[in-house]
């Protein structure tokens, strides 16, 4: 599956950045996400979002094109705060700004309206654009993947569908231990499913191939003492000659029945 890590700020200047994207490509990441928010960042719904100048915004992003065009190989997702920080015109601006320096997905965080989605997916047409859907209570309009694919997004984030779920599946359990109440079916998967999920049976599997058994019925060989080198050289000498010997004895027989003839 491919995996977009998130880059943050790019930790960093433009020089940074290219560090930055090239370490997420050699570990394996199929994109990477680059913004421009003031370090350190933190989640676009929250208060107090700040953004870096214009400039240092295309200096990062310009930055992270040019590690990928210089052989890094990784998609370059550009991400812009903008919205929460500044205006929708700001935002606009910026993500026309990268998508003409090249990036390979654009995002506007926070957007407020299903009319600022649209605005912000009818431009730049040639870049796909990604939709964050923070669940329980963003600043963005919840929607469906369906909903999202008619609008044109191409990726969509549903960031704390399992963060969310498991925080309240986890506090509901602990709440129920307080009063005596034991998870089960079907809160708590049983033993065997946890250690298959885990992946146990493919540990087991590998494990075998370790297993102590099989090398006591292999002893190693025992190391051999400079005599014994030498006395097992010399008998490979000695048959090495008997073979000759008896090669040249019978090849002179063959000649002198020959000569008889």
């Amino acid at each position: 599956i491919p995996i977009i890590g998130d880059g943050d700020t790019g930790y960093g200047n433009a020089m940074n950045v290219k560090r930055t994207v090239e370490g997420y490509a050699r570990a394996g990441f199929a994109g990477i996400l680059i913004e421009d928010q003031v370090a350190p960042k933190a989640c676009g719904h929250t208060r107090n979002r700040r953004v870096v100048s214009r400039s240092e915004a295309l200096s990062r992003i310009k930055g992270a094109v040019d590690a990928r065009d210089e052989g890094a190989g990784i998609l370059i997702a550009a991400r812009t705060d903008a919205r929460a920080a500044d205006s929708l015109e700001e935002a606009l601006w910026r993500v026309q700004a990268f998508a003409d320096m090249g990036v390979d997905l654009l995002f506007i965080d926070a957007l407020q309206s299903v009319d600022e989605m649209q605005q912000f997916c009818d431009m730049a047409p040639g870049v796909p654009k990604m939709a964050n859907m923070l669940e329980g209570g963003g600043a963005t309009p919840l929607m469906t993947p369906d909903e999202l694919g008619d609008m044109g997004y191409k990726v969509i984030a549903y960031p704390l569908s399992l963060l969310g779920v498991s925080t309240r599946a986890m506090q509901n359990a602990l709440q129920n231990l307080k009063t005596g109440q034991i998870p089960s079916e079907p809160e708590l998967p049983s033993f065997a499913e946890l250690k298959n999920i885990v992946g146990f049976d493919e540990y087991y599997e590998e494990e075998t191939r370790y297993d102590p058994a099989q090398f006591e019925q292999r002893p190693p060989k025992q190391p051999q003492s400079p005599a014994d080198v030498a006395a097992a050289a010399a008998a490979e000498a000695a048959e090495a000659a008997v073979a000759a010997a008896s090669q040249a004895a019978s090849q002179a027989a063959s000649q002198a029945a020959a000569a008889a003839a």
